[in-house]
């Protein structure tokens, strides 16, 4: 895990529903693993945020939208 997986994650484990951590870091372990490995595409992100974003507190929820968009921004940088 790189340095901004590590945020993101942090940031993402500070928002979500109690009872659902685990579940939520399954979901960045494996994206982080597809990022690392290449396989990390915009239609694996698109089926996984929602996921995700079920698994957060409802006040957060734009929140992270806004930091998965910059996410995906850096990530499109890097390709």
């Amino acid at each position: 895990m790189n340095e901004g997986q590590a945020k993101f994650k942090e940031f993402a484990l500070a928002r979500v529903r109690q009872g659902s951590e685990a579940e939520l870091e399954a979901i960045m372990a494996e994206s982080f693993r597809k990022q690392e490995d290449g396989s990390f595409t915009p239609e694996y992100m698109a089926g996984v945020a929602p996921k995700m974003i079920a698994l957060l507190r409802p006040e957060c929820v734009e929140e992270f939208k806004q930091a998965a968009a910059h996410m995906r921004s850096q990530i499109d940088k890097g390709n």
